[in-house]
């Protein structure tokens, strides 16, 4: 266990005198804070602005700050975006909610939700399917069950439905979870 010094009495002291910062110091320390931020994880602008205006009263060097991380790369809602927009087992929904979310635009939104293949769409959601499936197929009605937790990540159903169809296909029918052939054609 450390041992904490002995701190001299408090009348035996003077009180020191804090100095106020310089605007040089407070920038720095504001960028400083900035860059810890974003070491994190990739912030948007309006993430890192809340962030900011909560250690500033100064809106101007709030601004300042912003545009110099932004000057150096290190903040840029356009990789943000193409990072949530590639991501696995979410949907386009999903990924529109979370940016919308995060502050960014919807022009931007916009962008990243084009760039997604639809087709890919379709795989993820069927690997995600068959991931889960197990657990589905012990459900009352596992392809109702296995539609709400798809389109709980984000899945549209014109990604949805094939992704349960094509699943269906390759297990034997006991394992399906379909009573009677044809129920959901």
């Amino acid at each position: 266990m450390r041992s904490r010094r002995a701190r001299p009495p408090e009348g035996d002291q003077p009180p020191r005198e804090v100095r106020p910062k310089t605007p040089q110091e407070r920038r720095d320390a504001l960028l400083a804070y900035a860059f810890r931020a974003l070491g994190g994880r990739a912030l948007t602008e309006a993430e890192l602005r809340v962030k900011l205006e909560r250690r500033s009263d100064t809106p101007e060097l709030v601004e300042e700050v912003l545009k110099r991380v932004q000057e150096l790369g290190y903040q840029d809602d356009g990789q943000v975006a193409r990072i949530e927009g590639t991501r696995r087992g979410v949907g386009t929904f999903r990924v529109r909610q979370t940016l919308k979310r995060r502050g960014v635009t919807e022009e931007l939104i916009q962008d990243t939700l084009e760039a997604r293949d639809p087709d890919q769409e379709r795989a993820g959601a069927l690997e995600v399917l068959e991931r889960r499936w197990p657990a589905l197929a012990r459900k009352k009605d596992p392809r109702a069950s296995a539609y709400a937790f798809l389109a709980r990540r984000g899945y549209a159903g014109d990604a949805i439905w094939p992704a349960i169809r094509e699943l269906s296909e390759r297990l034997p029918p006991d394992e399906d979870g379909e009573e009677e052939e044809g129920e959901w054609e």
